[in-house]
């Protein structure tokens, strides 16, 4: 014989149908209510999981769909139906919880930030040095702008500047030694 009364009492209501626990609880019987989250909570857990993917937050969405369901048990029409009606609110409750999870992504993970090269004040810095270096080339005589812009831009060889200006070597040198030291003293500020 059961040795408690809560045991007792308990005892009919374990082997009680499904609709007559959903009828009870939607009245306010809290003992019928137990009796189905007992039959029906480790299922709902499973579902959850799977769902969530992992324990962590399972007993959190489980007790939600609980609550739901506790508030809106007057909402059932048939009782009978009562397994399926707590297994769409867990997966409802349990998909919720994985779209929150998207939503809050961190945007430092996200954005990867620009090369220092491409910052605006690098990009800024670099047009005015070219802008100063054209005015300063423009400055040169034109043997010398030709000698430097073939050896410094277009990695032209001594010997190819020379074929190409029909210079000889030794004053193509000379050139390139007086347009650099020119560049120099007119650059140093962007040193």
């Amino acid at each position: 014989m059961p040795g408690s009364l809560r045991e007792q009492v308990a005892s009919p209501l374990a082997s009680a149908s499904d609709q007559m626990l959903a009828d009870r609880a939607a009245d306010g019987d809290l003992r019928a209510f137990e009796v189905l989250v007992r039959r029906y909570g480790p299922l709902m857990r499973v579902y959850a999981t799977r769902v969530l993917g992992s324990n962590d937050e399972t007993d959190d969405v489980v007790q939600e769909a609980f609550i739901t369901a506790w508030q809106q048990l007057g909402t059932l029409e048939d009782g009978s139906a009562v397994k399926s009606w707590l297994m769409r609110i867990v997966s409802r409750k349990s998909i919720d919880r994985v779209r929150a999870r998207r939503q809050h992504v961190n945007i430092d993970d996200a954005d990867v930030p620009a090369p220092d090269e491409h910052a605006p004040h690098v990009l800024a810095e670099t047009e005015s040095q070219t802008e100063a270096l054209a005015r300063v080339l423009a400055t040169l005589p034109e043997d010398q702008r030709r000698c430097w812009t073939l050896r410094e831009l277009a990695e032209y060889s001594y010997g190819d500047i020379a074929a190409e200006l029909g210079l000889p070597l030794s004053t193509v040198r000379g050139l390139l030694a007086r347009a650099r030291k020119t560049l120099l003293r007119e650059m140093e500020e962007w040193r």
